[in-house]
């Protein structure tokens, strides 16, 4: 069977002279490779139930989890095929987000839950079934001990928020009250040093997210964004090319795997011409007898 293979690094990226896509990167953090052919991949595994906590800190977790565990409470979350262009993304993208997970310093905020949103979004566009999405959304979430739900919701809240904004009101946000407002004094406190906080690529796309909906993409604001929520915005910069790049190379990956797909249907069609062809001298022969 043919083969379109792609690999990803969520950093730096380089394309090779053949139909390869490469992601290259010194970093092993959100490293994609993606190999995808026109099968799909499923795993067995029996039911599972999975606690949920909405908010927690890792370090009152006393004996984390293990990748493998992460790995495979997924599974028996979710138990249908999963097409491997989408497949292999979402078991290396659990093996960073398991790592962010766990970390002492970590703790759930609304705009990480924003970023994580925006990337399953773009990878997940063009699934087959908007059902099987949202119930693979379910699963990898729930792998990680956390509430799907309040990814969801909080998301939704800030995207709402972040659409009533303009350049100004978004970076003065300190200045007034409100849930969102509030949202963001607490990780702008925590970021200062006054509690836990532990940045990741995912927090830094949660900003580019707001600042979009804003229509705040001038690269002040940003700057005055990162200021005021104590973010090293030269981190955030770094992070968000990787990911610009990254759904670049991803789209580029899906248009092959549908050039893949559209070529195997007319070879299917061709081969196909001649017997019904055939057929169709065959009954005309018996008509005529």
């Amino acid at each position: 069977m043919a083969t379109v293979t792609s690999s990803f690094h969520f950093s730096t990226l380089t394309q090779s002279s053949q139909r390869n896509l490469t992601l290259s990167s010194n970093s092993p953090t959100f490293r994609f490779r993606v190999g995808f052919s026109c099968h799909y991949l499923g795993v067995r595994a029996s039911s599972y139930a999975s606690k949920m906590v909405v908010r927690c800190s890792s370090s009152s977790v006393t004996d984390p989890p293990t990748v493998s565990e992460t790995k495979l409470n997924f599974l028996k979350e979710y138990k249908r095929p999963i097409p491997s262009i989408y497949n292999t993304v979402l078991q290396e993208l659990i093996v960073q987000q398991h790592l962010m997970r766990y970390k002492r310093s970590y703790r759930y905020d609304a705009v990480f839950a924003l970023g994580f949103v925006t990337v399953y979004e773009q990878l997940m566009e063009g699934y087959p079934s908007d059902e099987d999405r949202d119930a693979i959304f379910q699963a990898y979430i729930k792998a990680l001990k956390e509430d799907p739900e309040q990814y969801r919701v909080d998301a939704k809240k800030l995207e709402e928020w972040a659409r009533a904004q303009n350049p100004t009101s978004l970076v003065e946000f300190s200045s007034r009250e409100g849930e969102v407002e509030g949202i963001l004094k607490d990780i702008a406190e925590r970021a200062g040093g006054k509690g836990d906080f532990s940045y990741s690529r995912f927090f830094a796309i949660g900003l580019f997210r707001l600042l979009e909906l804003a229509n705040a993409m001038e690269p002040t604001i940003l700057e005055k964004l990162c200021a005021v929520l104590n973010v090293n915005k030269r981190s955030v910069d770094r992070d968000l090319d990787v990911y610009r790049n990254l759904l670049s190379k991803l789209v580029q990956a899906k248009e092959l795997l549908k050039e893949y797909v559209d070529r195997e249907k007319k070879k299917r069609e061709e081969r196909a011409e001649p017997q019904k062809t055939n057929e169709a001298i065959t009954q005309q022969q018996f008509s005529s007898l």
